[in-house]
């Protein structure tokens, strides 16, 4: 891959990053502003529900995070578009797919099919 190339990649990394720090922000200081006090159950209930909610999907985007932060280094290493496993060449079509792959797509399949098996 080429430097034009891992520049781009880097870029979108980086600009996914600040929008999901954004948004965890944006989480944080809501439930910091909410009133504790609802007096109503069915409104308390729903209030809480929602707040699940939003919070187990920052915790998604909390591990999408450390994947992008690993894919940056794989960068700042020269090791980005490289397979963790096999060592062969991440496909150009797979990484644009999801940029925070470390796996090659025979690789991906294989431990998916390993994890079913399993059980997982």
């Amino acid at each position: 891959m080429d430097q034009k190339e891992q520049d781009k990649f880097k870029e979108l990394l980086e600009e996914t990053r600040d929008e999901l720090l954004k948004e965890a922000e944006k989480t944080l200081s809501g439930l910091t502003d909410q009133q504790g006090n609802i007096p109503d159950p069915n409104d308390r209930a729903s209030a809480e529900s929602e707040r699940n909610f939003e919070l187990r999907i920052r915790n998604r985007e909390r591990k999408l995070l450390e994947k992008i932060e690993e894919a940056l280094q794989r960068i700042e290493d020269g090791e980005y578009g490289e397979c963790d496993d096999c060592g062969e060449l991440i496909g150009k079509k797979r990484l644009e797919a999801r940029p925070v792959t470390a796996l090659c797509i025979e690789c991906k399949t294989r431990q998916e099919t390993e994890e079913k098996s399993q059980g997982k």
